[in-house]
């Protein structure tokens, strides 16, 4: 009875799966590949029937060393990575957890404390004030006194009545022209009242010190315009006019001061 050897596809199959890196799946089938042949190779030596002895001339035999030929590799094909497995889980908001059982609330023993009432106090007893007498005021005795001595008088003389002073007189008025000036006036036109076609006349009153200097610009007439008029008053306070005096006696006045504005 011939034994079954391993076909060329099976042994191309284990050798396949032993090249591949050394996973123990490879490791396994190379072990039960090496166990396979030896068994298989021992049963099949016994159940050979031993060859008959033919002796004969039997010419010389010529051994010559052959190398052997490699035998192809199989082609090894690139298997295809197997397709992922979907791990599916649960739905987490799908679990409803089932509610609590309803337990009875627990019963604590309530210990029941009887408080005897107060006992009643008697009212106190207050002692009633007593009033104390109230001491009177003394009367201040009654103080003498002294009648006051008599003044003298002394005599009345017939005096005549002093004459109050004469009043001052009151400052002169004169022009300008009488008085003259140091410094005359610097009259300017003003160019809000040129660029308007603003014209007229002004009389200004200054008082005037000792010295003939201004002491106090007055608007005595004015022309119409406030701008023109100001402008008069300003030229007056810088001006300087000649003391006046009466008798070699320096005195102050009033000066009557015309300034006209004329365009041309």
């Amino acid at each position: 009875m011939n034994a079954k050897m391993p076909s060329p596809l099976m042994a191309g199959e284990f050798l396949q799966a032993s090249r591949d890196p050394l996973s123990p799946t490879a490791k396994r089938a190379l072990l039960a590949l090496v166990i396979f042949f030896h068994v298989g190779g021992g049963w099949a030596l016994t159940q050979v029937e031993p060859a008959k002895l033919i002796v004969g001339d039997i010419a010389p035999m010529e051994v010559r060393m052959v190398p052997a030929e490699q035998a192809a590799e199989p082609e090894i094909e690139n298997a295809e990575p197997p397709p992922p497995v979907e791990i599916k889980q649960p739905d987490l908001a799908a679990i409803v957890e089932p509610p609590p059982p309803d337990l009875p609330p627990p019963e604590f023993p309530i210990a029941r404390i009887d408080i005897p009432p107060p006992p009643e106090m008697p009212p106190p007893v207050i002692p009633p004030l007593q009033k104390k007498p109230v001491p009177k005021p003394e009367r201040p005795k009654p103080v003498q006194r002294k009648p006051p001595a008599p003044v003298p008088q002394a005599p009345v003389h017939n005096q005549p009545q002093q004459a109050a002073p004469a009043a001052a007189a009151a400052p002169r008025v004169v022009s300008a022209s009488q008085l003259g000036f140091l410094v005359p006036p610097n009259t300017r036109y003003p160019a809000r009242a040129r660029k308007a076609g603003e014209q007229g006349s002004v009389m200004v009153r200054v008082f005037v010190d000792v010295a003939g200097r201004p002491a106090q610009v007055t608007l005595e007439t004015s022309s119409g315009h406030p701008a023109l008029d100001e402008a008069a008053m300003s030229a007056v306070r810088g001006a300087q006019f000649r003391p006046y005096s009466e008798g070699g006696v320096p005195k102050t006045v009033w000066v009557r001061v015309p300034i006209n504005f004329v365009l041309q």
